[in-house]
């Protein structure tokens, strides 16, 4: 009987056992490659646009940053789900996850269907806080409504991929990013410069293109999940309705999606720091921030990876192996990403040579290529704390150690560089350089906190299967 008992016990945990023993770059590699291919769906569409109308281009940027915003609303659950699942999936307590799919898609679902409604009722209302032009306001209005509203779909398909992810199978999100970027090129080809191009769409056909391609990963996402994930997504799962599980997924979720809001805003005051110091700062920020993104999509998809193992690892009771997994990430995370931030240095007047070739003046192109050489100095240090912090920080909230890393957080970025940034870059006169040393603080400083708490092991113990077992 105890023989049985025991080969019952292997069968079940045997998913989560092949999770905490995979390599984290096999977990990160889909990761990667799917956050390159999100970060592109989103400039797709203004790429194939400018080809064929530039006020249509301003439209659907204005659309584009309303829409991101609210948008973070959704991280609320689709961040808490991957921690709740990787978790249980561990302890391999599989009676419950059933309700956990289903109250995380729910959810998500119910409230992108209210946000999408208020997107297509107050589309107007929402572009005139942009102080968008006039003349974009038709396009805008257009895609804003098309996209916006069926923004529901964005916000299960995000909740899908964090399942996906927590089971280790990180590749689904990969060929569904794919296949939806396939779908949106030649669905803009066809409305912008293809046979449907006599309709006269624009950014309505893109806007067509772009749900489209939405809806098809979507409906992929739960193929996938039939066929592939061990669990069911129903109604019946919510009678009656799990409301410890609702209550879980919020209190993991809540400080997370307040972060990511904190951190958008922020972001907006240093925009205008860095709007008042002339051209060639705000061009050198846009150039840096897309040459440099490369070394922090290799840190994100490396740290989530981290995190699914860790949430299997603490579900299942097993700290020591958690504690030594991240310690080992960290290292190699590291070197990898302070070596590209150094070729990034080294390299930086070629690449930046490329983006202003074309500069109206030689003087312009070159005060932005010695700029963004200043930058990318100041980046390599940042970069230390950056990745340490995407590591420890998911791990810790992998764990369930949600509050401190938020507050930390939020702290520091408002302390030093918002407020750092502005003494630094405007009041002290060191420009975008200053506010980029600001930055860099922030990081480093955040990076050292984290990681003296990650030694101590305040995070042992808060895992949140215990709160529903």
């Amino acid at each position: 009987m105890s023989m049985q008992k025991g080969a019952i016990s292997a069968k079940k945990n045997s998913g989560s056992d092949d999770v905490v023993n995979s390599s984290v770059f096999k977990l990160a590699w889909p990761i990667f490659v799917q956050a390159l291919l999100s970060m592109l769906l989103g400039y797709i569409d203004t790429l194939m646009l400018s080809g064929y109308d530039q006020t249509a281009v301003g439209a659907i940027g204005n659309a584009n940053q309303i829409l991101g915003f609210l948008t973070l609303a959704f991280t609320i659950i689709s961040s808490a789900s991957g921690v709740v699942v990787a978790q249980y999936l561990g302890a391999g307590k599989k009676d419950k996850i059933n309700q956990i799919y289903t109250v995380c898609v729910a959810f998500n679902l119910a409230l992108s269907l209210i946000v999408s409604g208020i997107v297509y009722v107050g589309s107007d209302g929402l572009m005139k806080l942009l102080n968008t032009p006039e003349a974009m306001m038709p396009d805008a209005r257009s895609y804003m409504r098309i996209v916006g509203g069926f923004i529901f779909t964005q916000a299960v398909l995000d909740t899908m991929s964090r399942i996906f992810q927590s089971n280790g199978r990180t590749e689904f999100g990969m060929i569904i990013s794919l296949g939806m970027n396939i779908l949106n090129v030649c669905g803009n080809y066809l409305f912008l410069y293809g046979p449907l191009k006599s309709l006269g769409l624009g950014a309505s056909g893109v806007a067509v293109s772009t749900t489209f391609s939405r809806i098809a990963g979507l409906c992929a996402a739960f193929v996938f999940f039939s066929a592939f994930i061990d669990g069911h997504i129903s109604v019946k799962y919510l009678r009656p309705f799990p409301k410890d599980i609702l209550k879980t997924l919020l209190r993991l979720g809540i400080p997370t999606a307040g972060e990511n809001i904190s951190y958008n805003i922020s972001q907006l005051f240093v925009t205008g720091f860095v709007n008042t110091l002339g051209i060639a700062a705000i061009n050198t920020k846009i150039y840096a921030n897309i040459l440099i993104s490369f070394a922090y999509l290799y840190s994100v998809s490396v740290a989530m990876a981290t995190t699914i193992i860790v949430g299997h690892a603490v579900g299942a009771g097993d700290y020591d192996f958690a504690y030594k997994r991240v310690n080992k990430t960290m290292r190699s995370a590291l070197i990898v990403s302070v070596c590209i931030a150094c070729i990034n240095f080294l390299i930086s007047p070629v690449t930046l040579g490329l983006f202003t070739r074309n500069s109206a003046t030689p003087e312009m192109g070159a005060q932005i290529v010695a700029l963004g050489r200043s930058i990318f100095f100041v980046a390599i240090f940042l970069e230390f704390g950056r990745t340490s912090n995407l590591v420890i920080i998911n791990s810790l909230k992998a764990s369930g150690d949600v509050i401190f890393p938020t507050y930390l957080g939020i702290a520091a970025m408002w302390s030093c560089t918002v407020v750092g940034g502005y003494i630094l870059g405007i009041v002290c006169g060191f420009g975008l350089v200053g506010i980029w040393i600001a930055m860099a603080a922030d990081e480093i400083i955040r990076g050292i906190v984290v990681a003296i708490r990650w030694k101590r092991g305040t995070w042992r113990g808060r895992r949140v299967v215990q709160e529903n077992a």
